[in-house]
């Protein structure tokens, strides 16, 4: 009897981007993130674009992956509301509190977030931790307060490195550039995000404490499991 091959983490992001569809409201606009994950959901919500009347993306790369699919993309500004924002997260923890912005999207998604009634997050189990710290933290940030802000960093013990793209600083949806920050164990999410998003020269945080996780969906190789609700 051949055993069958384990999963591969792209395969469980497959698993647990189609999943997600369960939380879409027909009839609504679905509000929709960026990463390798919710590219699979943009992939999934392809076969139901009928029943929903469009998306607000976080992101260029999603909105231009939704309109190739057929799904109409609207303005943030054009809504007031959202039923759900679908997600991934670079990490996340057992209370729904999220690391965001490997993907350089984290202000335009938490925006979004903060539109939607329910964010339902969608990622494969490689992403689970006990505390917030241990993928390199992303803060947008307007240039001109780069070293400022690495040097507050610093002083709370962490070490913040400016995130390049063929050698030159990148260069966000926004205008503005990311700074990863390592070393950090983050134990009050809550109050760390709120901290930081008050220093001058910080766009966002790549901490989701204010907008957490309502749903988490995770993908493991016993299936997609649900992991909390809010």
């Amino acid at each position: 009897m051949t055993t069958p091959s384990p999963l591969t983490q792209d395969e469980l992001k497959a698993l647990v981007g189609k999943a997600a569809l369960q939380y879409v409201v027909p009839g609504a606009i679905v509000g929709v993130g960026t990463g390798s994950t919710v590219n699979h959901f943009i992939d999934a919500l392809a076969g139901m674009k009928d029943q929903i009347r469009g998306a607000v993306s976080s992101s260029v790369a999603s909105t231009e992956r939704l309109k190739a699919l057929g799904i109409p993309v609207f303005d943030a500004n054009e809504v007031e509301s959202l039923a759900v924002y679908i997600d991934g997260a670079d990490e996340i923890d057992g209370h729904g509190c999220m690391v965001k912005g490997g993907g350089a999207a984290l202000t335009r998604e938490k925006i979004v977030a903060a539109l939607a009634s329910r964010f339902v997050c969608i990622v494969d189990e490689s992403k689970l931790v006990p505390a917030l710290g241990r993928f390199p933290l992303p803060v947008e940030v307007i240039p001109m307060a780069t070293q400022h802000i690495a040097r507050r960093f610093a002083a709370l013990g962490g070490t913040a490195r400016m995130r390049l793209r063929d050698g030159q600083p990148l260069v966000t949806d926004n205008g503005q550039h990311i700074l990863d920050v390592t070393g950090l164990s983050i134990t009050d999410p809550l109050g760390f995000e709120s901290q930081v998003n008050q220093w001058p020269g910080v766009v966002t945080v790549g901490v989701f404490a204010h907008q957490k996780a309502s749903v988490g969906l995770v993908g493991t190789t016993q299936g997609v499991v649900k992991t909390f609700t809010y």
